[in-house]
């Protein structure tokens, strides 16, 4: 049964192609809940078996998870939070999700959408309190893009180097969150120290 939902996926992506990467990962880096492990995994897969390019898989990747989160900044600043608070539950967007992203933007500023690009149940909704401070587009696009490169390279060679070994690729995948968490607290913590200095001085 599983084997036959992972070719079932491969076979979509296959037959999609790059538009459909681009349209996939746009839906996932906005505001509907479709994992990306789900396109990027088997985009690797299909790179590996020789039927995809993994270069423009990465690219189109990065330019759909770009694209949906340039959908919500603009979301945000067109029609502010109470829109938000009030329409988002019918797009799975809850207020205390808004609220959380809020505060998660407020206290690590810009670099946020840096590295909230790299966790899960965090990068859909990173761009929306950016939207709502109306952070500079094009740091807020190069930020998006490069959390977003990392992540989708990461999947996209998993796919890759283990094939359709799915129980491998999600004990991988599994390790991989925590490094990047870890990785992630390090970095907090240098730029809290880096502030902290800046302050003094």
């Amino acid at each position: 049964m599983l084997a036959d939902i992972v070719n079932f996926i491969v076979d979509t992506v296959g037959s999609l192609g790059y538009p459909g990467i681009f349209i996939m990962m746009f839906l996932e880096s906005s505001f509907f809940p479709f994992p990306s492990e789900v396109v990027m995994v088997p985009a690797g897969y299909l790179a590996y078996k020789g039927e995809m390019n993994i270069y423009l898989a990465i690219l189109f990747g990065i330019l759909g998870s770009l694209s949906g989160a340039l959908f919500n900044y603009y979301l945000a600043v067109k029609f502010g939070r109470k829109f938000l608070v009030k329409y988002g539950k019918y797009f799975f967007i809850k207020e205390d999700t808004i609220i959380k992203m809020e505060e998660f933007f407020k206290n690590h500023g810009h670099i946020s959408t840096f590295s909230g690009r790299l966790i899960p149940a965090v990068r859909q909704y990173i761009s929306f309190p950016a939207g709502l401070a109306r952070m500079n587009l094009l740091v807020f696009s190069i930020y998006t893009s490069l959390g977003a490169a990392i992540w989708v390279i990461i999947l996209t060679l998993l796919g890759y180097y283990l094939g359709d070994n799915e129980a491998l690729i999600k004990e991988y995948l599994r390790y991989i969150i925590v490094v990047i968490l870890i990785l992630l607290a390090v970095l907090a913590f240098w730029y809290y120290k880096k502030i902290k200095k800046s302050k003094k001085i």
